[in-house]
């Protein structure tokens, strides 16, 4: 029922959050040392980006139960994604108040991730493992 107002991956309000948070980290580590351009600067920048690129790709599957798999593939690239963010702080390469501003938008992206595969699951209960 409310699916049907969506027409693309794009109308997911949480992937547009998604790139929201991708876009912020790309931003942070535009400051982080040449050094780490192939460490944490490219670490975090893909998991960022694999938040979103799981949710569309996702999107795309035929059946509840696929999306419900690509979205759980999000929360394991946002986990790691704010792994990296706190170990960027850890060692000094970005500040506190960034790192915590990141957190706070990896923890409300991830409420909306478990609420949408919770809404998933409840349309088609049992087939969250189904593809088909």
């Amino acid at each position: 029922m409310g699916r049907s107002a969506i027409n693309s991956y794009r109308d997911l309000k949480v992937w547009q959050d998604a790139m929201v948070l991708a876009e912020a980290c790309y931003e942070q580590t535009r400051t982080f040392p040449r050094e780490e351009m192939f460490g944490l600067t490219s670490q975090i920048r893909r998991a960022a980006a694999s938040v979103a690129a799981n949710i569309a790709e996702g999107h795309g599957r035929e059946t509840s139960g696929s999306f419900v798999q690509f979205l759980r593939m999000s929360q394991g690239s946002l986990k790691e994604l704010e792994t990296h963010v706190i170990l960027s702080g850890r060692v000094g390469i970005l500040a506190w108040d960034k790192v915590d501003r990141l957190l706070e938008r990896s923890d409300e992206l991830g409420k909306m991730l478990r609420a949408l595969i919770r809404s998933l699951q409840t349309i088609r209960p049992g087939r969250e493992g189904s593809d088909q």
